[in-house]
């Protein structure tokens, strides 16, 4: 929340509760999911930066698709116009979302080799793999693979971040433990999880 929006909130506390209010009750009878992907529109067509962020990370947690928050895009196209359009996707392409990218969109689900098993290291290892940053975490028989990037902005966290059993982003602090994916300071969104298996003595992740 901004400087001037707290302010605004202390300085006139009636008025702004009554807007907060109406964002509410204005989309009760959507499900989260639409609601993001509205949201996500409006902050196209303001060409907000810091909010298309937000709230397309927003729309990700509850649900949405990268192909579903295109297929907004493009619906919304005679509203925005192909230059607001373009702008959002030039946010993507900024943000590098795995998701987004052109193999990821074209390519069903499915399991990825990461790395031989007894190759892992007891503790939290960055690697790259089928186009994806990731951390694995292990700690004796228990395995936990993460999406590298942090829920609040996308926010490509290196493995300087690294802190013992945490991880903290370099942009605004969220603190995450590495045993469980939990955000444990600033934040309270969790570090996307993959599901995992281990083949032939090699350890592979679920995208």
């Amino acid at each position: 929340m901004s400087d001037a929006l707290n302010y605004l909130i202390k300085a006139r506390p009636e008025a702004m509760s009554a807007y907060f209010s109406f964002l509410k009750k204005a989309g009760e009878h959507l499900d989260p999911k639409t609601r993001s992907l509205i949201s996500v529109i409006t902050k196209v067509a303001a060409q907000t930066e810091k909010g298309f962020r937000q709230y397309l990370t927003r729309a990700l947690r509850d649900g949405a698709t990268p192909d579903e928050i295109l297929d907004a895009l493009l619906m919304a196209f005679p509203v925005l116009g192909l230059t607001k359009i373009i702008w959002a996707v030039e946010q993507l392409q900024e943000m590098d979302l795995p998701d987004f990218s052109l193999d990821a969109l074209n390519t069903e689900p499915q399991w990825h080799d990461v790395i031989l098993l007894e190759q892992l290291k007891e503790g939290t290892t960055r690697l790259t793999c089928g186009g994806r940053d990731l951390f694995v975490h292990k700690e004796d028989d228990t395995i936990r693979i993460y999406d590298s990037h942090c829920p609040h902005q996308v926010t490509n966290i290196p493995e300087l971040a690294i802190e013992d059993r945490k991880l903290v982003c370099p942009k605004h602090g969220w603190c995450f433990d590495l045993a469980t994916g939990d955000c444990i300071e600033k934040g309270d969104r969790p570090l996307t999880g993959y599901k995992w298996q281990v083949v032939d003595g090699r350890l592979q992740a679920w995208w």
